[in-house]
């Protein structure tokens, strides 16, 4: 039997279960990217105000670490989206990486693919499915976001290096998830694998960018986030760079296969290690058992979070050194001086550090499916655990857990700025209070998820598509211009700007409140429905 038999109609089963996924983190991609060229392109209209802003980029280790060099300080289209060249290349790697082990390791993990392959289907079907989905949602992604820069004004030349960098670095990682979900048995491990060489990726980026001599320099090299940024969209497109990901990816790819042929269907190249016979005291709640279930991502992502915040505080106190044009000064003294610029820069990033928490309280919940369709939740139930004690462990991981993220972050920030300002004592309280307000959005989305996973649980991934819709309208509704009852949909839009905005309790009651309904609301409906 031909090894490829069955391939097309795995991927027509792909693409019919992520038919709304895959579109909408398109659009969001797409939509970030064009928004912030067209932002830039507003804010920077005068040329002697564009150099100084990227000559204050690269002279602050903190942004050239976090975002990458500008190698063109005079290009608009660079400094447009160098914020976007590094960053946006992992969260594309990532979701390349994410679609693979969905349609691999998940379905293998289900028992949907071992069901499928007692019919006609190849050895390597399963993996070349998902490799044609991942590849071609991230060239599609690419493109598009090629043909929204030039429409927002920027040369097409640059505009389709940076949407085939972007792809590129999807390919890559699409790679790299084809290899870890043969090592692992459980998709969550193979997602963990792709995070974890996702970060090495994207810190030995940093390394390589942030050498002031340009000794390690070449660590950039080692780097597929550093591959992409070394196409230098609109600072000289390096097209032949683009071969570099196209190589790795086929020798993952090879790889791959190989490992395919060492392993029994279901089973992973590093078995699980076993547990002891009896669970330890410690294990012997509902709570704790999801305590330990969530404690090793929780780990990972608040270490994150921390030197995201760190990060985050060092660079406000040199946000004054992009305020260059008349026109931006005169915006600055509107805002309060520096002290304003500031805290206007603080509060937008802050908002952005609770769209980051909102993607790990979305995950947290979305175990309580996981756990369902993997047969581990129907022989707990049938101890003395009840329904709510199972499903309550589960939520207040997702709420505590970005609790505790959100509020790392805000600590972070408040202490790295307060020491770049000379005043941590009056920071940390004020950037903590900026996290804080941020929650009752976080939980809101999470209580979304909750509300599908009652109601109808087959619909439970939802959760990523109405935060992705969020966060479109939510970031860009008023650079392009949409109704403001379009953009009040997006809780994000409520929150409170802190520090050095206007605190108003009413949004924060009605955020809470409707969170607090949705999730009784998910309470209530699971309780009425069949297990499974």
């Amino acid at each position: 039997m031909n090894d490829f038999v069955g391939t097309g109609t795995l991927v027509r089963l792909a693409l019919r279960r992520d038919r709304i996924l895959i579109p909408i983190w398109i659009v969001v991609f797409v939509m970030t990217a064009a928004g912030s060229a067209k932002a830039t392109m507003d804010l920077y209209s005068d040329p002697k105000a564009l150099v100084d802003a990227a000559q204050t980029s690269n002279a602050s280790p903190a942004l050239v670490s976090l975002y990458g060099r500008i190698f063109d300080e005079s290009s608009l289209g660079e400094v447009s989206l160098f914020k976007l060249t590094a960053f946006g290349a992992l969260l594309v790697g990532l979701l390349g990486g994410m679609l693979v082990v969905r349609h691999t390791r998940s379905e293998e993990e289900s028992g949907r693919l071992e069901l499928l392959s007692a019919g006609v289907l190849g050895r390597y079907a399963a993996l070349a499915s998902a490799l044609i989905v991942s590849g071609a949602t991230v060239i599609v992604l690419g493109l598009l976001t090629a043909l929204s820069l030039m429409g927002s004004g920027l040369d097409a030349q640059g505009s389709f290096a940076f949407g085939l960098m972007w792809a590129a670095a999807g390919l890559s990682f699409a790679g790299v998830a084809a290899v870890t979900s043969q090592v692992s048995e459980s998709a969550r491990a193979a997602n963990g694998l792709t995070a974890i060489v996702l970060g090495v990726a994207y810190v030995l980026r940093a390394i390589g960018d942030s050498s002031a001599d340009g000794s390690t320099q070449w660590v950039s090299w080692l780097s597929p986030i550093g591959w992409s940024q070394q196409v230098r969209a609109y600072a000289g497109d390096r097209w032949a760079v683009l071969l570099v990901p196209l190589v790795f990816l086929a020798l993952l790819v090879t790889a791959a296969t190989a490992l395919i042929r060492r392993r029994d269907l279901g089973a992973g190249l590093v078995p699980p290690r076993p547990g002891p016979p009896r669970a330890a005291k410690s294990l012997r709640s509902p709570l704790a058992l999801a305590w330990r279930l969530h404690r090793g991502s929780l780990y990972a992502w608040g270490f994150a979070f921390l030197l995201l915040g760190l990060l985050v505080g060092n660079i406000a106190s040199n946000v004054d050194g992009f305020v260059t044009s008349d026109s931006a000064k005169e915006m600055v003294q509107k805002l309060g001086g520096v002290e304003g610029i500031t805290d206007a820069f603080l509060a937008t990033e802050m908002g952005m550090v609770g769209l980051l928490a909102s993607a790990f309280g979305i995950q947290a919940a979305l175990r309580l499916r996981s756990e369902e369709t993997a047969l581990r939740a129907e022989p707990l139930l049938a101890t003395g655990v009840s329904r709510a004690q199972w499903l309550a462990s589960h939520v207040l991981m997702a709420l505590l857990g970005t609790g505790a993220l959100i509020l790392v972050a805000g600590l972070g920030s408040g202490i790295s700025s307060g020491a770049s300002l000379g005043n941590v004592g009056r920071q940390v309280p004020r950037m903590l209070a900026a996290a804080a307000v941020q929650l009752p959005a976080i939980w809101l989305v999470a209580a979304l998820v909750v509300i599908l996973f009652g109601f109808a649980p087959k619909l439970v991934t939802g959760g990523w598509a109405l935060y992705g819709v969020f966060l479109l309208i939510g970031q860009f509704g008023e650079v392009f211009n949409l109704p403001q009852s379009v953009i009040n949909l997006s809780p994000y839009g409520h929150t409170p700007r802190l520090p050095g905005g206007d605190f108003s309790v009413t949004p924060v009651l009605w955020l809470t409140g409707i969170a607090a309904a949705l999730t009784i609301a998910g309470f209530a409906t699971f309780r009425r429905r069949d297990i499974g």
